[in-house]
């Protein structure tokens, strides 16, 4: 580890690099370096990882005043499989925290044998030769081949030799007959193929028939992963008699182009500088000229792109107890993946730290001390690595944005609600660094409460994956480098999938003109939004007196009624999508003292007499009198008619 100063160039407290270090194949026992510029304000600390553990300096390995790694004589050990390749990265650190460069691969030059040899071979005159090596070399070999141990004439345009390994010989002649091997290079080594045997066979006059032959395609085009601004060689080679023309297109029809396009010999496609948009499926086809027979064969190319962040983490200061939004958004081919470091240390989610959108925002909550660091985000993927950072500061607030405005939200299914607000005035947007959007079901705690942030450009989300039926509270609060903003107005939403069932309710008559009503609560939270209680006085036909009650209430007292009077409680439960079915019952104020329950159906009153009072009794002798006074003057009078 090395201490140093540097003076202040811009940020002073904070720390960026001005160089990090790069991909690099080293040479065994000579030195190496690797780059490391810092800047920010000091003291600032600098050391090496190495497969993420320290790089210990002295005689072997030393860091420069500059933060530069030198290797004094790198090495390779056969006896112990012991190497100082590996993935190198620098970290730099100052009182305010630490940073962690990008990863750099660093590799050991090497060339060993050939996996494949050329093999020996009989052509027809006139006819194609195809020997091909292969050898696994870092860097890549230069490959070059020779013909009796001479250098083959690449002047004969007859011959092309691709990158890949490949000698190709059209219109073979007796004099190309001979003794062919490969000669492989790099800064490793040189390296000899298995010597092969090519033999032109037959001889054909001038005065011959030609025999015709249909086009055949002896190599085509072989599946390719290559990076961008890599150069693609696309393999063709075909025969038959006349000689076809070779041909190139994509099976989706685009056109190829011709910017860094290049034909090698009689049909390979070579792609220099190649980009993203020549990702596809090449087809080769071998035409017979002059008709429409041909012979195609098909090769993938996929061109692959390290990160590129197209939104980075921006520094921010916030007071105690506040919150802080950083967002990190990378792009390349495949898909990166994002991680976060806090202080060069991979960053843990906690009660306080949440990452959203697919670790593409990052949310400190209850900012204390603790969380006043230097965080990075790391964008990864087979093509490469990238980094960013953003500082987070502990500052004394003076002025925060405004509470959001029209707030609304809007059921789309059964599992998704969308919620839009106002957007401010351009010139409050401009202090503004993101939203966050506050969810929890109607009636639970506050610590089950769920945060998503969005960026300060968008003003529409959509919350998914939301259980149906299901009654939602809604809040949302503007972040600016200071802090948040009070909370919007709360907004209460339910998803798609239908209203409330019946509840079940209990009354009780307390005296002669007040009765108490409660009811259950469902089980779950988010189910009902509130309830309605309305009564009549029987036989009056109209309910009168409704109060609305929210989801967390399950009791209300009547009062003011008329005595020994009969009336019909209904209650019904609701939520966003409307009313569930009501459930009623009757209750006698002349029951002073009694309760009962009811399920869903409105009880007969008559059976209900195990618990009467001597009144109910009274009530129904006279009622029977009645009636067997009204039977006999019936009987009478029909009688007396006869």
């Amino acid at each position: 580890m090395l201490l140093f100063s540097l003076p202040v160039l811009g940020r002073a407290s904070e720390l960026a690099f001005l160089k990090e270090p790069n991909d690099v194949i080293a040479v065994r026992d000579r030195p190496l370096m690797l780059d490391c510029q810092v800047e920010g304000e000091g003291p600032i600390s600098v050391m090496w990882r190495r497969n993420g553990v320290s790089v210990p300096t002295g005689p072997k390995a030393s860091v420069l005043a500059n933060g530069t790694l030198l290797i004094k004589s790198f090495q390779k050990r056969r006896e112990s499989n012991e190497t100082d390749a590996g993935e190198y990265a620098c970290a730099a650190q100052n009182h305010y925290g630490m940073l962690i460069s990008r990863k750099a691969r660093v590799q050991l030059a090497s060339l060993p044998k050939f996996h494949i040899h050329p093999e020996s071979m009989s052509v027809d005159e006139g006819g194609v030769a195809r020997l091909t090596c292969q050898v696994n070399g870092i860097p890549e070999a230069s490959i070059s081949w020779e013909k009796n141990r001479t250098a083959v004439n690449t002047d004969d345009n007859r011959y092309t030799i691709l990158p890949t390994g490949i000698l190709q010989i059209t219109g073979v002649r007796r004099a190309d007959s001979g003794v062919y091997r490969c000669v492989a290079t790099n800064i490793a080594n040189t390296r000899y193929s298995h010597e092969a045997q090519l033999t032109v066979t037959g001889k054909r006059s001038l005065a011959a028939p030609r025999i015709y032959k249909e086009p055949v395609i002896l190599s085509g085009p072989q599946n390719l992963t290559i990076t961008v601004h890599q150069t693609a060689i696309l393999e063709c080679i075909a025969t038959g008699n006349p000689r076809p023309i070779v041909s190139w297109s994509r099976l989706d029809g685009r056109s190829i182009g011709v910017e860094g396009i290049q034909v090698l010999g009689t049909g390979n496609l070579m792609i220099s500088d190649a980009n993203l948009q020549h990702s596809g499926v090449y087809v080769c086809s071998a035409n017979r000229p002059g008709t429409r027979m041909r012979r195609t064969a098909l090769g993938r190319l996929v061109v692959q792109a390290p990160p590129e962040f197209l939104q980075w983490p921006q520094s921010v200061s916030r007071p105690a107890g506040s919150s802080a939004v950083f967002t990190c958004m990378a792009q390349g081919v495949p898909e990166p993946h994002l991680i976060w470091l806090k202080n060069g240390k991979i960053l843990t989610p906690g009660d306080n730290v949440k990452l959203t959108n697919n670790n593409s925002t990052l949310a400190v909550t209850r900012i204390t001390t603790d969380d006043e660091a230097i965080y990075q985000c790391i964008a990864e993927n087979s093509a490469g690595t990238n980094q960013a950072s953003a500082r987070l500061a502990l500052t004394q607030s003076t002025e925060l944005p405004e509470a959001p405005q029209d707030l609304t939200a809007t059921a789309l299914s059964p599992t998704t609600l969308q919620l839009t607000w106002a957007q401010p005035a351009p010139e409050v947007t401009d202090g503004i660094i993101g939203y966050v959007l506050h969810i929890r079901m109607l009636g639970e705690p506050d610590s089950r409460e769920l945060q998503e942030a969005v960026s300060k450009t968008t003003f529409q989300h959509d919350f998914t994956t939301l259980e149906p039926a299901t009654t939602y509270s809604i809040y949302l609060k503007a972040y600016s480098p200071l802090g948040a903003s009070q909370q919007s107005s709360t907004v209460v939403a339910t998803t798609l999938g239908g209203v409330p069932s019946s509840p079940s309710f209990f009354t009780k008559v307390l005296n002669k003109t007040a009765m108490q009503v409660f009811w259950e609560l469902p089980s779950k939270s988010g189910k009902v939004e509130g309830f309605k209680l309305s009564y009549r006085k029987v036989p009056q036909p109209n309910f009168q007196g409704q109060e609305v009650f929210p989801g967390h209430i399950n009791t209300h007292t009547i009062s003011h009624l008329e005595p020994t009077a009969v009336y019909e409680i209904q209650l019904v439960a609701y939520n966003g999508n409307g009313d569930g079915t009501a459930n009623k019952r009757l209750v006698s104020l002349a029951e002073s003292g009694t309760s009962a329950k009811t399920s869903g159906q409105s009880p007969c009153n008559c059976k209900q007499e195990d618990e009467g009072s001597m009144t109910g009794i009274v009530v129904g002798i006279h009622t029977g009198m009645a009636c067997i006074i009204f039977c006999v003057l019936f009987l009478m009078f029909g009688y007396r008619r006869r």
